[in-house]
């Protein structure tokens, strides 16, 4: 039997019918919402992180690819993974590490990385964490940003994510005021969540940002964004909106 049926296995034994029922409602999963489509075996992710731990060197690109190429949510999460830990283990390799950062963005393309958890818990560690080493190459995340594409949007925003960790706020305030007019919820959350955690780094930054343009945000990306503040603050930025 092969690694990959082996993982395929052991995830449908898992599977909890209950659980993947409130789990299709939360993730929008119904005609029409963001994530229409989607099907869930109801796994949650410490579990799915423990699978990670047992196949992540077992599996080989080609086996991954069957598994972003899967309907089943879950598959998807635990091939992305995966990813994240094939590439943060081969640190020092660098041609390893761009074959999986051009795969990645690959299956971007071909829309399997297609809900917020599979964006927020891959795109960091992949994308921004190759980009932050490989800067020529950024214009890839300003392409998303302009895209049409919700989840490509998100990726370029929580890309950011690593540089922001690094106290490189550059690119997250400028593909921040491109996505300032987006129309969809979570772009507007993503967006706010950014921003402040730029402010956690750097409150003089975000202040910059939200003098500038807080009449301009979405109400939910400000709300976002302002949210480790004082109430006094919140209150001046809500009431200038």
């Amino acid at each position: 039997m092969s690694k990959l049926i082996e993982l395929k296995k052991e995830l449908e034994q898992l599977a909890n019918p209950e659980k993947a029922k409130l789990l299709q409602g939360f993730f929008k999963t119904g005609k029409g919402e963001y994530g229409e489509g989607d099907v869930f075996l109801g796994i949650v992710v410490p579990i799915q992180r423990e699978l990670v731990k047992k196949y992540w060197n077992l599996l080989s690109l080609k086996d991954i690819q069957k598994m972003l190429d899967s309907k089943i949510h879950e598959y998807r999460l635990v091939g992305l993974l995966i990813l994240v830990k094939k590439f943060e283990k081969n640190k020092e390799d660098k041609e390893q590490q761009k074959e999986i950062y051009e795969f990645y963005l690959e299956n971007a393309e071909r829309g399997n990385i297609n809900n917020w958890d599979l964006v927020d818990l891959s795109a960091p560690r992949v994308v921004g964490n190759y980009l932050y080493h490989n800067p020529q190459e950024k214009l890839i995340l300003y392409d998303f940003a302009k895209s049409q594409d919700l989840w490509r949007k998100r990726i370029a925003i929580l890309a950011c994510f690593w540089f922001i960790r690094e106290k490189d706020f550059k690119d997250a305030i400028k593909i921040s005021e491109i996505l300032l007019s987006d129309l969809h919820d979570l772009i507007h959350k993503a967006v706010g969540w950014m921003l402040r955690e730029i402010g956690k780094k750097n409150e003089k930054i975000l202040v910059g940002f939200l003098d500038k343009y807080c009449k301009q945000m979405p109400r939910t990306m400000l709300r976002y964004s302002i949210e480790k503040f004082s109430e006094e603050k919140r209150k001046y930025y809500l009431n200038r909106k």
